[in-house]
């Protein structure tokens, strides 16, 4: 009986039913494509952490680089001979500089895989090579003698009008030199599972092998490979030392900000910095461990700086970071504001539904349907009514979603606060001297996924929309009473 009165009463008030369906469907939709894309731009902001801490990285531990000494400027210095009689002798000179933070005693990341909540800890050198190669010409002395006559003045100590020749003049000659910089990673060849290179593919040839911990051997990155016209077999020629190239890595999410990966041993020498790391890469037992984890390293290692990736997240800007806390703020606090709308304006209009029917009611309790029946059949058309806009709810709020994700609107990520003073501090990224700009900035394709948690929340507030508008149309059904009827026949 309920079910085909139910029914009967819908199939009358098709309009006003689908009035109080769209309502809902747009509060709906808007709290499914808030979310949708919310959950994208996590996703994005992972993706630039991913690509700096490498995946399974917890946490980074580096120190703060201190100020140069006096009478160093912490700047690469190079110097070149202008001297030679060849003017076609080609003068090259390689700049080997740490970078991303002070180096740290290979030791420290022993004591760090010790401290409890630590599952395993790997050490990494960040370098930056300046490459400065050309050659100097020398200029040439022309005299340009002849007589001056009385055009004007002469040199130094000549009068006016008088004769003589010009001293010589030094033409032509100059410098032609080019600079190249690019970073350069030491990775723990033991354990490649965790660190920068974690988060990257090898995409032609092959990885480091256990047994290659001093080989002169090299990963070098896609990007710079490409631009370097670098390939597997060949050769790369670093500050004197000729590494081969074993593989190309892909990174698997964004830019990678290291050009080229070395055994940790051969970084070192390169830098003249044995037995030395700038970053401890770090993973966690438990990543509900993480800010404890943090905690011990801290006090029982000191002048260390954990970074975390809340912490680096908290240092990424740009559109990304902007979108984000539109998305964040604005975004939910419209969403929230315009469910609110609709549950009032669905209560509102089931109220407004139920003073038309005083007839309807009145007659249905004259004939013997207690107060509490009247409610249940209004709070059923209402609930009826929450599940139609949910569903047209979720058609939009998918459609929405599927646009964004179809139209992938480019965002950029620019991770500030890099360097060795408590900044980032933490991956390769890290800021230090010849860390270019463009490193730390990203682009990143925005989509807007759809999780089963966002449409279980869809189809909770249809439901719990049809309960508010038919509660409220509900009460005002219960106390109606028969002579109400009569009246309005009268």
């Amino acid at each position: 009986m309920f079910g085909i009165y139910l029914k009967r009463e819908l199939g009358r008030r098709k309009k006003a039913a689908l009035v109080i369906a769209l309502g809902l469907a747009l509060g709906i939709a808007l709290v499914i494509t808030v979310n949708s894309v919310s959950a994208g731009m996590t996703q994005a902001q992972d993706k630039v952490l991913k690509s700096l801490y490498g995946l399974g990285t917890d946490m980074t531990v580096t120190k703060a680089r201190s100020a140069p000494t006096s009478g160093s400027s912490g700047r690469p210095n190079f110097r070149f001979d202008a001297s030679s009689d060849d003017s076609d002798e080609k003068q090259s000179s390689d700049r080997v500089m740490t970078q991303g933070g002070q180096a740290l005693a290979s030791s420290v990341v022993t004591k760090v895989a010790a401290q409890k909540g630590v599952a395993s800890a790997v050490g990494a050198l960040t370098l930056n090579v300046t490459k400065v190669d050309g050659s100097f010409t020398q200029g040439k002395a022309q005299s340009s003698g002849g007589n001056t006559g009385n055009s004007g003045q002469g040199g130094p100590g000549g009068g006016s009008g008088g004769t003589g020749t010009a001293a010589p003049q030094v033409q032509g000659g100059g410098a032609d030199f080019d600079v190249n910089s690019y970073s350069v990673t030491g990775v723990d060849v033991s354990d490649q599972t965790l660190g920068p290179l974690a988060g990257s593919k090898i995409t032609s040839g092959k990885t480091f092998t256990a047994a290659q911990t001093n080989a002169k051997v090299a990963v070098v990155g896609k990007s710079y490979a490409k631009e370097n016209s670098l390939k597997v077999g060949g050769t790369l020629k670093i500050s004197g030392t000729t590494y081969t190239i074993i593989g190309i890595a892909t990174p698997d999410s964004s830019e990678s900000t290291t050009d080229v990966y070395l055994p940790l041993k051969q970084a070192q020498t390169l830098a003249d910095a044995k037995n030395q790391v700038t970053t401890v890469y770090v993973k966690a037992t438990d990543s509900q461990q993480i800010d404890s984890v943090k905690a011990a390293i801290q006090k029982n290692i000191s002048g260390t700086t954990v970074t975390t990736s809340a912490d680096l997240a908290e240092t990424v800007s740009g559109s990304l970071s902007t979108a984000s806390d539109l998305a964040t703020s604005v975004g939910k606090w419209l969403s929230v504001a315009v469910l609110v709308a609709a549950f009032l304006v669905a209560a509102l209009l089931t109220s407004s539904a139920v003073s038309r029917r005083v007839r309807e009611f009145g007659t249905l309790k004259a004939l013997g349907w207690p107060s509490r029946r009247v409610t249940r059949q209004v709070v059923g058309e209402s609930i009826v009514n929450g599940l139609l806009g949910g569903a047209l709810g979720i058609a939009l709020g998918l459609a929405a979603a599927y646009t964004v994700t179809a139209i992938s609107p480019k965002l950029t990520a620019q991770l500030g606060g890099t360097g060795g003073a408590g900044g980032m501090g933490g991956g390769p990224g890290g800021g230090g001297p010849g860390q270019q700009s463009a490193q730390n900035t990203m682009e990143i394709a925005l989509s807007a996924p759809v999780s089963t948690t966002t449409i279980a929340l869809a189809v909770g507030l249809a439901v719990t929309g049809g309960l508010i508008a038919g509660a409220m149309g509900g009460w005002r059904a219960s106390r109606m009473r028969p002579a109400d009827a009569l009246r309005s026949v009268s």
